[in-house]
């Protein structure tokens, strides 16, 4: 597992991003590297709007056929799966993580809470 801490600011998704791709190369896991991507930044996004303090912690497993990433923020705010329209700017972003995940779902933890989503290994790739 790999457990990378994070500057909450704007540089957090990308350096995100950056380590899920650093990972699934490591471990050759047979992911969609973009959908990962894609929802490691939902969920880094989600976590600054609600981060108050200074850091973020991000953890990439992989483990039981499936890659998994966690986002831990100290807040404890449970995250609201929302049905926004298409052309809302705001709050898709979990719905994204919901339609293209395998799971996702968050749990308390002693400094907030950790939300997360898996992708389970593909055959072809």
């Amino acid at each position: 597992p790999r457990r990378i801490s994070l500057t909450a600011g704007p540089t957090a998704a990308a350096e995100a991003r950056r380590q899920v791709r650093e990972a699934i190369c490591a471990w050759d896991a047979p992911v969609d590297t973009g959908v990962a991507v894609l929802l490691t930044s939902e969920l880094v996004t989600n976590a600054l709007a609600h981060e108050t303090g200074e850091t973020l912690t991000l953890t990439i497993t992989c483990v039981c056929g499936q890659l998994r990433v966690d986002v831990h923020d100290t807040s404890c705010a449970m995250p609201v799966l929302i049905e926004a329209p298409p052309d809302a700017e705001t709050g898709r972003g979990l719905m994204l993580v919901a339609s293209l995940a395998t799971d996702w779902g968050f749990h308390m933890t002693r400094a907030g809470k950790a939300v997360y989503f898996t992708l389970g290994f593909e055959d072809d790739l």
